[in-house]
């Protein structure tokens, strides 16, 4: 039964994706965005990773949501124009399809059955999930945290450029 409502979250996405790029209104995108988020956190807490979930609600599903709103409102988008939605645009769902089915065929060619690494689930199980996470960020991948954060600076800049002109 619990592999029934496991396949239901992961089929889910396609659909609610799709729902929220079709949508002519973006404020009724972004609704569909974050019922999709909602999602992607009750699959987290379904292989046992907790943490990721709350941090998939708080930082997706709370910042990242309120930050397209905001955009959304402070450009006064009402409707997206019938040239500009993506779902028009076949030759785009078809660059992004072949590039999704090439990264996915590159990520699970290069799965092995066995692991030797560090963090074996044991490990992981006796140190715990979140002081792993915070390791290997800060420790091994702090450059591209601080990075990451930058990244997120410019659309918010951004924003506010595009907000001035409009006034």
């Amino acid at each position: 039964m619990i592999y029934l409502i496991f396949i239901y979250f992961c089929i889910s996405f396609l659909g609610i994706s799709h729902m929220a790029l079709t949508r002519k209104n973006p404020v009724h995108g972004v609704l569909w965005l974050l019922l999709l988020f909602l999602h992607v956190a009750v699959v987290y807490l379904f292989l046992n990773a907790e943490f990721l979930g709350m941090v998939q609600v708080i930082v997706y599903a709370g910042a990242i949501l309120v930050m397209f709103l905001f955009t959304i409102f402070f450009l006064d988008i009402k409707i997206m124009p019938k040239e500009r939605r993506i779902a028009k645009l076949w030759e785009g769902r078809l660059v992004i399809g072949l590039s999704f089915l090439a990264v996915m065929v590159l990520v699970f060619s290069s799965i092995s059955p066995t692991y030797k690494g560090k963090h074996t689930i044991s490990y992981v199980e006796s140190v715990g999930n979140t002081r792993i996470i915070g390791e290997i960020l800060f420790n091994e991948y702090g450059l591209g945290v601080l990075l990451l954060g930058l990244i997120l600076l410019v659309p918010m800049i951004s924003v506010v450029i595009l907000g001035r002109r409009k006034a």
